[in-house]
């Protein structure tokens, strides 16, 4: 099916941000694992991994739209040297990521492509649950402390 080529390019676009999203948090999880923090890096590496499926959603539906799949282009990621610079970079991702789903949302619903929307709607869903996690985890650190959050993501 011929899609949109302004949608594809919404969606390319898209496709690129997860990708990036997939490097920054793979890398943040295997600091963690280095660090000796279990706990952060499985957390870490299982939002990598539901990026790893978004992107692959994306792939699909561009490829359904007849358009062709960017892989190349990667966006820059921002590594945190440390727990609370980590999670600050993390959540400038997942606010990035949730503004652009609702305009491709609004894109998608205005060109009357209610598959693509209904997708597109879904991994938004995802990437708030994403920001909440991110939160949560904020938000311990600083009624903890980084020092006691960090003793219980040991092992």
């Amino acid at each position: 099916m011929k899609g949109d080529p302004k949608l594809i390019t919404v969606l390319n676009s898209l496709l690129a941000d997860e990708l990036a999203a997939i490097n920054q948090y793979m890398v943040h999880s295997e600091m963690c694992d280095n660090w000796g923090y279990d706990k952060l890096h499985k957390t870490i590496e299982a939002r990598a991994i539901a990026e790893m499926k978004h992107a692959e959603k994306l792939i699909g539906r561009i490829l359904f739209l007849d358009g062709l799949p960017v892989v190349s282009d990667l966006k820059k990621i921002f590594v945190g040297a440390d727990i609370p610079k980590m999670f600050v970079n993390d959540h400038k991702a997942e606010e990035g990521a949730i503004k652009s789903y609702n305009e491709a949302i609004v894109l998608a619903g205005s060109l009357k492509d209610y598959a693509t929307r209904e997708i597109l709607e879904s991994i938004l869903t995802d990437e708030d649950a994403h920001i909440d996690g991110i939160e949560e985890i904020q938000d311990q650190i600083a009624q903890m402390g980084v020092q006691i959050f960090l003793t219980t993501q040991v092992g």
